[in-house]
């Protein structure tokens, strides 16, 4: 199955195309290129001379030359500036001017300019007068970015932007330049940031919107990984300040386990043999241990563990939620104890990994704390989006492997010590090496305030003092990562291999695929003939459709899987199901109620005639006209540029909602990757994405029959009637593919007629109808089944069967959460407040 050719224009023409709509932008590309060679500043950055009458900073402003606030922004420092510079203004500023027009462009990047470089250089002159090396520094700086203006204008653009990418973009730069200002420090950094804010300021205002607040929302998946981005970008801006010996930030004390070591292991033996000497032998052991590869690989191992967190935040994995918070809370830990001795000492001796710079201010060495303190309540206030367990034993394998890598290490390390004695500074003996060798498991940072019972000298003595501990947790980041990637509990692997082969023989009804979605557990009866997939929530055993199997013996079926509940202790629901189930269990003495109507379209004599079809007619005719094509493929055979759109639409429908994404019987993109899900996007001929459909397999006896619709978004600023023509695309390309039926999948708490003819509407009928009536202007399931209706199907109700109506409370509560199992605090009052303005 292929995608539709596309006709796209030529790359070049494109690009010119938008080009020639960015003046401003080019404009601007020109200016800086041409001051750039008549002052010869292209190779080494403007001359001295000249910096001190275009360059921001304290000192420019502080002798009136307000002027700087915007020739800033017209240089740069030297070559590689330049060439990003140009880059920058291709790829960002020109997009951005096409996309938000010239003159608000051009406000957007003189406002942003200005009055970012004003509150960098106040924020300098502020910083200056409270902390002492990060402020005395920034008080000297002059810089010269256009960056800041570039940065502006994207931000204040955002504005214009839709939820997802409004949010993305916001997120990602922003997290980017705070991080960068906290470690790296210089001027230059704070003005990007600053301008960046301004941009943001000044965007609602060219756009006339009120100012739409950037927290985390979206889909499950698009939360969780921009909390995993949060997380990194805090890790990695150790990491990053360690390696850049100019950082001069608040928080980028690493770059001090670089500084240069005053003596080699054979001289500090000598200044240490000198009893007088004891505190500069001290200061000589502490730069010697946090000095070379080994140490500084071993001080950022807890980082890099960190990191391997962030990357199953990004799972949703329950596991890394805790190991990220408690992670975060020994270094809150280990940093205020650092910062409490440095007061109480006043010792000049080295910080630790989230440290804290030599003769500061106690402001700023309390300033550590701030961002380890931020990065924690949101892992808090986030809790509910990682909720993904690992299967039992899992992590019971991941300490059992690290437990041996740690005996190991131990054991090697008292044995090669032994034999290289001779490399220590002192005969070590078994009981110094067995007191030094739990020290060997923690970073050295954490070490500064300890005497070291023995140094090794020796090339040998040190590969073993220094690795051995890196090794260890070397093997504990690779158990961890390993318990990230393996699949989580509740997938029943096995199970879900024997549900698919019942689905294809002897086959489900209409909604049944649903069963192989994640979340579910798998029961079957004794002789493997029947299946049925339930997940338990309050003591109810929720189904996810019917029975699977032979459609004669479903009775049986019901009936094993009932006991198999009670004797677990769990109420049986049997949600979403047939008439037939229904009937089964109105004769066993259970209570049914209609929960949604499905909606079917049969294809053998369909044929899109008459005025009853005319919509459907008019979408497919628009269609043709404007080139937009259709046709069959599946999520993981898609091109990526398609795959990235179709999360983009996703992801862009749920952030517009604000409101929690359902689950359970609603489908998202998890479920795109089967295989054997049908994937039908509506593509225009520049090889643009504007909706798109998925539909599930119905097999009967090994033959597929039918198809039924799941994943149905479409683009906000798409072909408007993308929908009505994909599901016409499907009906049409299904029948000449002989098969029998559309299932247009069920509405919640929505039915065509307001009931079942002949059936007594009780008060819990009422109820639903009630809600239903509640949720319809918060998520439209009513006027979702009226849109159905332009396809002139047949109506089929699905119910929800219980044992007992005493057991609806608990049985309400179930469905719930299954619906929606991440409802936050936040969303909640969103939710309720909608529904009461409705």
């Amino acid at each position: 199955m292929a995608l539709p050719s596309t006709r796209p224009r030529p790359l070049l023409k494109s690009v010119g195309s938008a080009l020639s709509q960015a003046p401003v932008s080019l404009a601007l590309l020109g200016v800086i290129w041409s001051l750039a060679v008549i002052t010869g500043s292209v190779t080494k950055g403007p001359s001295p001379e000249l910096a001190s009458r275009i360059s921001a900073g304290v000192p420019s402003l502080g002798d009136g030359r307000v002027w700087t606030l915007w020739t800033s922004g017209l240089f740069a420092s030297g070559l590689t500036e330049y060439l990003l510079a140009g880059l920058s203004v291709l790829v960002i500023a020109a997009p951005v001017e096409y996309r938000i027009g010239s003159r608000r462009f051009a406000i957007a990047a003189f406002v942003s300019q200005g009055a970012g470089t004003a509150l960098a250089v106040a924020v300098a002159l502020l910083v200056s007068q409270v902390s002492g090396s990060w402020g005395s520094e920034l008080h000297t700086h002059l810089t010269q970015d256009p960056l800041p203006w570039i940065l502006g204008a994207l931000l204040a653009a955002t504005a214009a932007m839709n939820t997802l990418w409004r949010r993305r973009i916001r997120t990602l730069v922003l997290v980017i330049l705070v991080t960068t200002v906290l470690f790296a420090g210089h001027l230059q950094d704070l003005t990007r940031l600053s301008a960046a804010v301004a941009g943001l300021l000044i965007g609602p205002v060219l756009f006339g919107r009120a100012v739409r607040s950037p927290v985390l929302g979206g889909t499950i998946r698009e939360r969780r990984t921009l909390v995993a981005l949060v997380v990194a970008a805090g890790v990695l801006g150790p990491i990053l300040a360690a390696f850049s010996p100019h950082a001069i930030g608040p928080l980028s004390a690493l770059r001090e386990l670089f500084d240069q070591v005053p003596y080699s292991p054979r001289e500090l033996l000598d200044v240490c043999a000198d009893p007088a000497l004891y505190d500069e032998c001290r200061k000589g052991q502490q730069a010697l241990r946090l000095s070379g590869i080994g140490p500084v690989v071993m001080n950022l191992m807890p980082s890099l563990l960190l990191l391997v967190a962030a990357e199953g935040l990004r799972r949703g994995r329950r596991a890394a939620w805790l190991l990220s918070i408690y992670g975060h809370l020994a270094l809150v830990a280990v940093t205020a104890a650092s910062v409490l001795v440095r007061i109480t000492e006043q010792d000049e001796a080295r910080s630790i990994l989230y440290g804290i710079h030599r003769h500061g201010s106690i402001y700023g060495e309390w300033i550590p704390l701030l961002p380890l303190l931020a990065v924690l309540a949101l892992l808090l206030v986030t809790r509910r989006l990682f909720d993904v367990r690992a299967r039992r034993g899992t992590y019971r394998r991941v300490w059992a492997g690290t437990i041996a890598a740690t005996v190991a290490a131990l054991v090697i390390y008292l044995v090669v010590g032994t034999v290289l004695s001779d490399g220590f500074d002192r005969d070590p003996g078994i009981g110094t090496l067995l007191r030094d060798a739990p020290r060997r498991l923690l970073p050295p940072v954490y070490l500064q305030l300890f005497e070291p019972p023995v140094m090794p000298l020796t090339a040998g003595a040190t590969l073993l003092y220094e690795w051995i501990g890196v090794v260890v947790w070397a093997t504990f980041c690779l158990l961890v990562l390993r318990s990230f990637l393996a699949p989580p509990a509740g997938q029943d692997l096995g199970g879900a291999h024997k549900v698919r082969e019942l689905l294809h023989s002897p086959g489900g009804d209409s909604m049944s695929w649903m069963s192989t979605w994640p979340g579910n557990s798998y029961w079957f009866t004794a002789d493997g003939r029947h299946a049925v997939a339930y997940r338990v929530h309050s003591g109810v055993a929720l189904t996810t459709g019917g029975p699977i199997g032979d459609h004669a013996s479903l009775g049986t079926a019901v009936d094993e899987f009932a006991a198999y509940c009670l004797g677990n202790g769990w109420t049986p629901c049997f949600y979403s199901v047939g008439k037939d189930i229904a009937s089964i269990a109105h004769e066993h003495g259970w209570g049914h109620l209609q929960v949604a109507e499905e909606t079917v379209v049969d294809l053998p004599d369909l044929a899109f005639k008459g005025k009853k079809f005319q919509d459907v007619r008019t979408a497919l005719n628009r269609a043709q006209k404007q080139g937009i094509e259709a046709q069959w493929t599946t999520f993981t055979e898609a091109p990526l540029s398609v795959k990235e759109q179709i999360v983009d639409i996703s992801e862009e429908w749920v952030a517009d909602k604000g409101l929690p994404e359902m689950g359970f019987t609603l489908g998202g993109l998890a479920e795109l990757s089967d295989p054997e899900v049908r994937l039908l996007p509506a593509i225009g001929p520049d090889g643009h994405v504007h909706a798109v459909t998925s539909w599930m397999p119905v097999y009967r006896d090994g033959a597929l029959v039918g198809l039924t619709l799941d994943f149905m978004r479409r683009r906000s600023d798409g072909f408007p009637v993308a929908i009505e023509f994909l599901i016409a695309s499907a009906a049409l390309l299904a029948q000449q593919e002989g098969i029998g039926f559309l299932s247009l999948s069920g509405a919640p708490l929505a039915n065509a007629d307001g009931g079942e003819s002949g059936v007594d509407r009780g008060a819990l009928d009422a109820l639903l109808d009630l809600l239903g009536r509640t949720l319809e202007p918060v998520y439209g399931f009513r006027s979702l089944l009226a849109f159905k209706a332009k396809f002139q199907p047949r109506y089929r109700p699905l119910y929800m069967v219980f044992p007992d109506a005493t057991a609806l409370p608990s049985i309400g509560i179930a469905i719930g959460h299954a619906y929606l199992p991440n409802l936050s605090f936040e969303q909640s009052g969103r939710l309720l407040s909608r529904l009461l303005r409705r």
